[in-house]
């Protein structure tokens, strides 16, 4: 078992261990009362997400498969204005897995793209700006929380660039390069991610070519092209069978990279808000009396980032998990800290200190986790200033599954799903 499961398991347990340690009722009528209203919660949850998550991710394959993207490192050369919006803009439309991200902005970094555009725009933005994770996040938090999602996202954006280009020194930048150079690994051509040809088992000679792949479903939309295939435009993929088959191709790659990492975060989110009491929460989030607004922000942001660390969810996984902490006390600029830590979990650590070594692995890691604090507070006190912090907390706990408008919808996008999996079997024409 890896790392990371180990971790999640202990959480699990001490969730459910501080549960019985507050409780009053007997041990066995505690855990059977907890355990329904944990799979009570992780099916409301699912119930509440479902049509958003097939939307999300239908429009996500849509911008993958149906807008080009080729070129793009020349865009991101520089750190100016320019490039930080292009940078956001590609990872906008591209893959919403972490893994998958940080694998993109490394090769985008490795061919020249600058520190601020690519580890800092495309990365953020290809992880926590996509339409996958605002759909969510609407449904279960709501709109002031996607609003101050993209807002929060584009000052971390522009605290991470500032802090490559005026106080990370350029040996630092330029020795990260070279270990990209100097460690290169076979690539899924698909995916972008680290694929070792000794252990894998998907792989295809073309052209004398072989290319090795992560996964079956990454070795099945491959598409090797003996000559530069002709841009399309929108419309064309629109009315054309092989465009909705890319695009069905495309989101099936996208649930297949991040169906593990939201089921991890429902079933960490169902547990955890059942099992750990009230005051567990208020203790741990109290303390705006005796520390003031200012310092209590800046820990409770700090505690965000933390949370998000060490539960190792990753993309639209922390969402579910992230409305828990709100129900429960957290604020609402530090539940956008939570959020954004995702870029900083102990498996991506790892995966920066392969990539680029282990010096500017710890700096990336510690200018994301100082840029996604300082954002939260930001984001707080800017919101709060223009009264749009939301008054009702995200009351998922007392929701339940009814016949209403979202029975209609997680129907008709039930039909939705099993069209686009149908196709997806399907060959590009």
């Amino acid at each position: 078992m890896k790392l990371e499961h180990w971790i999640i398991l202990i959480i699990i347990i001490l969730s459910v261990s501080t549960g019985v340690y507050f409780t009053d009722l007997s041990l066995l009528n505690f855990l059977a009362d907890k355990s329904i209203e944990a799979v009570r919660l992780i099916l409301v949850m699912a119930w509440e997400t479902w049509w958003a998550l097939v939307l999300g991710f239908a429009i996500a394959g849509a911008v993958e498969a149906w807008i080009p993207k080729e070129k793009i490192v020349k865009h991101l050369k520089g750190a100016g204005p320019k490039e930080l919006g292009l940078g956001s803009f590609f990872g906008f439309i591209s893959s919403s897995c972490s893994f998958s991200a940080i694998a993109t902005a490394k090769n985008l970094f490795k061919k020249g793209a600058s520190a601020a555009a690519s580890l800092g725009a495309f990365m953020f933005a290809s992880t926590n700006l996509v339409i996958e994770i605002g759909l969510v996040m609407w449904v279960l938090l709501g709109w002031q929380f996607v609003l101050a999602d993209f807002i929060g996202g584009a000052i971390l954006i522009i605290l991470m660039a500032v802090s490559f280009e005026f106080l990370v020194p350029d040996k630092y930048i330029k020795q990260a390069r070279e270990n990209v150079l100097k460690n290169e690994d076979t690539e899924d051509p698909v995916c972008g991610m680290k694929v070792d040809p000794e252990e894998t088992e998907y792989k295809i000679e073309h052209n004398g070519q072989v290319y090795y792949f992560c996964s079956k479903n990454c070795k099945e939309e491959f598409e090797p092209k003996d000559e530069p295939e002709q841009i399309k435009k929108i419309s064309e993929h629109i009315f054309s069978k092989s465009g909705w088959v890319k695009l069905a191709k495309k989101q099936l790659n996208e649930w297949n990279m991040l169906y593990k990492d939201i089921i991890v975060g429902f079933i960490l989110a169902g547990i955890i808000g059942a099992f750990v009491p009230e005051q567990v929460w208020l203790s741990l989030f109290s303390g705006e009396a005796i520390l003031g607004l200012p310092i209590y922000l800046i820990w409770t942001s700090a505690v965000g980032a933390i949370i998000g660390v060490v539960t190792f969810v990753c993309s639209v996984g922390n969402v579910p998990f992230a409305a828990i902490l709100w129900n429960n006390g957290l604020p609402f600029g530090s539940v956008l800290s939570y959020i954004y830590a995702d870029l900083i979990v102990p498996p991506i650590i790892d995966a920066y200190r392969k990539y680029y070594g282990k010096t500017f692995a710890l700096i990336l890691t510690l200018i994301i986790f100082l840029a996604a604090v300082i954002t939260g507070v930001i984001i707080h006190f800017g919101f709060d200033f223009f009264q749009l912090i939301p008054q009702a907390k995200a009351q998922i706990v007392e929701k339940r599954i009814e016949l209403n408008y979202k029975a209609v919808m997680n129907g008709m996008f039930t039909v939705v799903f099993f069209v686009l999996l149908w196709l997806s079997k399907e060959k590009v024409a």
